[in-house]
Order: structure tokens, then sequence, then C-alpha cells
């Protein structure tokens, strides 16, 4: 079990969005560990426990405006939880970001502002 004091962030240092959680962070004193998660990709046990820890099903971790999305068919609200997280797998451009973890609990850090939530305790 993660230290409630353990912070990671999953991170893509090309997106906007990722970059200012990261800095907003550092503002306030929070080192995460970094993951890039393109460079290391999340396999499926990993995705299923960051889910827990978002308390999101796998269709809320998708960016729906990636051209793999609709290649993949993703919209179809038929597809299972399970080849909805092996399409993540397979494809980790499709993971929302930046999320942050703090222990076992965690966010999507957009707005910036919802990482108020775990800075708290």
């Amino acid at each position: 079990m993660a230290s409630a004091n353990e912070w990671t962030l999953f991170h893509n240092p090309r997106c906007s969005k990722s970059r200012d959680a990261l800095a907003y962070l550092k503002e306030k004193g929070v080192q995460p560990t970094i993951l890039e998660y393109l460079k290391t990709p999340l396999d499926a046990a990993a995705l299923n426990d960051l889910l827990g820890k978002l308390h999101l099903r796998p269709r809320d971790l998708l960016r729906a405006n990636e051209d793999e999305y609709d290649a993949l068919g993703l919209g179809d609200e038929n597809l299972s939880r399970e080849a909805l997280i092996e399409a993540i797998v397979q494809h980790p451009i499709l993971l929302q970001r930046p999320i942050i973890l703090r222990g076992e609990k965690g966010v999507i850090g957009r707005p910036t502002e919802a990482i108020d939530c775990l800075l708290g305790g």
C-alpha cells in the first residue's frame, strides 16, 4: 500500500495541461514521482488499480479526441471494461492526463485546481 504522502504524476511532457500540473505541484512544495506513461505504459493490472484509486470507469479515462479512439471504434457503448482497458494498454496515448495520485487517492488534474482535493491530506 502506498504512503499517504507518496505522490505520482502520470505525465506527458508534450502536454501543456500535464506540464501545468507538474508546475502546480512544485509550487505547492510537492515533488512527485513522474511516470511518463507513453514511455512506460501501464499494464491491465496497473490500469485496474489506477481506476480504483480514481473511482472511475475505463471509459472515463479515454481521450475521445485522439485518432485512435475513432480508429478503434471506442465510441461503441457496448464495449466491455476489459476491451477498453486493453485499448489503453495497447495505445497509451488514449489515457487522460494529467493523473495525479497521492497514496491511494487520485484525480485527473484538469483543471489544475482539481489537485487541491489531494493537498489537504
